[in-house]
């Protein structure tokens, strides 16, 4: 079977430089094997989480929205592609919500002690991000870093990679610096050629 990947778009820029990039990691994901599902995360209607702590003692989450089929999609992906740009420092608004409507995830590993995800499968799973930043700063990228580790952390999903490229106030088109498209290209196609390598080792 093909890896299974979820490409999260964390600007509502389509066609913009972030996506732009997560376009190059999608088709070396596909030359790798995989199938790939592309979600554009601000254009999802869902809430913020409302620590109903419905998630305590159930697998799901109490709010009615858009974000109920990815707790079992999460579940069955083999690696995750996260592309966001920089946004105060951080990971952008309806991104980090949607990673905070995990705690779905987070009750089941840290307070069940039973996560969803299988140890041999963890294995296997793999995740890359994707950002930019406007400012050429030294640290621009650390705050969605953190983030990203305790996000990959929390779903079984390590993080394996990134490309990232600051001082986008300068450059202003991710394509005229063909080095970085081409990394996201690679990196997605690389990560992609491991996680198949390990499904076709599963008995």
């Amino acid at each position: 079977m093909p890896p299974k990947i979820i490409a999260l778009l964390g600007s509502p820029r389509v066609g913009g430089n972030t996506d732009k990039l997560l376009e190059q990691a999608i088709l070396g994901a596909t030359k790798a094997g995989a199938e790939v599902r592309k979600v554009v995360v601000p254009f999802l209607k869902f809430r913020p989480c409302m620590e109903i702590l419905h998630c305590v003692d159930h697998e799901t989450c109490k709010l009615q929205d858009d974000m109920l089929p990815f707790y079992d999609e999460f579940r069955e992906m083999d690696g995750l592609i996260v592309a966001a740009p920089v946004m105060t420092m951080g990971i952008p608004g309806a991104l980090k919500s949607f990673m905070d409507r995990f705690q779905v995830y987070y009750m089941a590993k840290y307070e069940r002690h039973r996560s969803f995800i299988p140890k041999e499968h963890q294995k296997i799973r793999k995740t890359l991000f994707i950002s930019i930043g406007g400012m050429n700063i030294e640290n621009d990228f650390e705050g969605s870093k953190l983030t990203m580790h305790a996000f990959c952390d929390i779903i079984d999903c390590p993080y394996w990679g990134e490309v990232l490229q600051n001082d986008m106030d300068t450059i202003k088109d991710i394509a005229t610096r063909p080095e970085v498209m081409q990394a996201a290209h690679d990196k997605a196609f690389a990560m992609c050629s491991l996680i198949k390598e390990g499904l076709d080792r599963q008995p």
